[in-house]
């Protein structure tokens, strides 16, 4: 049985009941705070860049890869987008109290089902200290307290920005445990995600070594926000140009993301047109390659390793990509659904059929027709930010926005009513 240090238990349950507070609150209440969020961080900039400069030198020291550096680094365009994603949220519906379906019973009961805040919301993130803000806005806004757990390698990016974040909301009237940043070691992970009671949902976004080290001793109800070995698939009546143009995207625009490309999956009979071009350009721009026997024949000009069985099931994270020669758009469904992650693919296709069947039959919470993985994301999808994106079916799917971080109670109005 985990020990649960007293500063981890006291956080959580302070975290609860501020939550409850935090649920009564009216929107232009919420919304004053996180337009106090934003305010504060535009003026502090200088102050954020200073402790993530600090951040990056001692994960440089320390032999940190080049994607886990790119999530960790901020600059004034990744703070200016943290601000346009606070103020965009600010601008969504507040989910609490929506309706989201009302009836009458035929013995004159009235039955609405209602969105209300989840509580307390844990989460546990590696590098990527923007999620400081991104999820303190999104929990706010729908409600929720927050306790954050951010990387070691982030420890003073993140304080800095969740000192910002709490002077500002505190100051505009929200409970002042509203939001947490707890600090310590990978133990306090496991604590955190024992607080049954306290915490009512935690969200682990990280790699699959994150995800396993909750999975044997979470007692609190998970969605991971876990890997993505997200897939390309060109089928045979594709437009070429625009294939190429799209993996190119999915596999260079941020190799070190979840929504990244890391396989390619190429039908027969335009193998040998698309193969070559594509290859060529992917290698000069330091993709290492992977790929079938096929694969390699087509493009015998470039250089292609050998995939193995566990190239097909790697996310890279990195410039590489695996490379796979399919005979039909079954064949490539089939691949996907056996080796995919359930988080974003794509098929690049003129036929309608076939776009029809592939995203009918591929499982992943997000299935793109002639268009980028990389859209997968909550400010894309006009969320303003995230806290993830769940690779699972339950109890949210693809990016966890403000809805996302609600459940549902039903009000039940009667005049005086009992059952027979």
């Amino acid at each position: 049985m985990t020990t649960v240090t007293p500063s981890v238990a006291a956080a959580c349950a302070a975290a609860k009941r501020a939550s409850r507070v935090l649920q009564a609150q009216p929107s232009a209440v919420k919304n004053h705070a996180l337009e106090a969020i934003a305010d504060a961080l535009s003026d502090r900039l200088e102050y954020v860049l200073e402790a993530n400069e600090s951040d990056l030198l001692e994960a440089s020291e320390n032999d940190y890869g080049g994607a886990f550096l790119d999530k960790l680094a901020l600059d004034r365009a990744r703070l200016d987008a943290m601000v346009d994603g606070v103020r965009e949220i600010v601008a969504l519906p507040d989910p609490v109290g929506e309706v989201i379906e009302g009836f009458r019973l035929p013995n004159g009961l009235d039955v609405r089902k209602v969105r209300v805040p989840l509580g307390v919301i844990a989460l546990v993130y590696e590098a990527r200290p923007n999620v400081t803000i991104d999820a303190t806005a999104l929990c706010l806004k729908s409600g929720n307290a927050v306790v954050l757990r951010g990387s070691s390698a982030a420890r003073r990016s993140n304080a800095a920005l969740a000192e910002i974040a709490i002077t500002a909301a505190c100051t505009a009237g929200l409970p002042e445990d509203a939001v947490t940043l707890l600090g310590g070691g990978r133990e306090e992970i496991a604590e955190l995600a024992t607080q049954a009671g306290l915490v009512d949902l935690i969200v682990p976004r990280g790699g699959e070594g994150l995800k396993a080290s909750l999975k044997g001793v979470a007692t609190v109800p998970v969605i991971y926000a876990a890997s993505g070995n997200c897939h390309v698939y060109v089928d045979r009546s594709a437009d070429l140009d625009q294939a190429r143009a799209i993996v190119l995207n999915a596999k260079l625009q941020r190799p070190g993301v979840c929504n990244a490309a890391e396989s390619l999956l190429v039908h027969a009979d335009v193998a040998e047109r698309f193969l070559p071009d594509a290859l060529s350009a992917l290698s000069e721009a330091g993709v290492v390659l992977h790929g079938d026997g096929r694969a390699r024949a087509a493009a015998p000009a470039v250089p292609v390793e050998v995939a193995s069985e566990a190239d097909w099931s790697t996310e890279y994270l990195a410039l590489e990509l695996a490379v796979r020669v399919v005979d039909s758009v079954a064949e490539a469904i089939a691949h996907i659904n056996a080796h995919g992650s359930g988080h974003s693919e794509a098929i690049v296709t003129r036929d309608t059929d076939a776009a029809r069947a592939f995203q009918l039959a591929v499982d992943a919470a997000c299935v793109y027709v002639n268009a980028s993985t990389r859209f997968t994301d909550g400010g894309e999808f006009g969320m303003g930010a995230e806290i993830g994106n769940s690779t699972q079916k339950l109890h949210a799917r693809g990016p966890i926005g403000i809805r996302e971080l609600c459940t549902y109670k039903y009000l039940v109005d009667g005049a005086g009513q009992i059952r027979a």
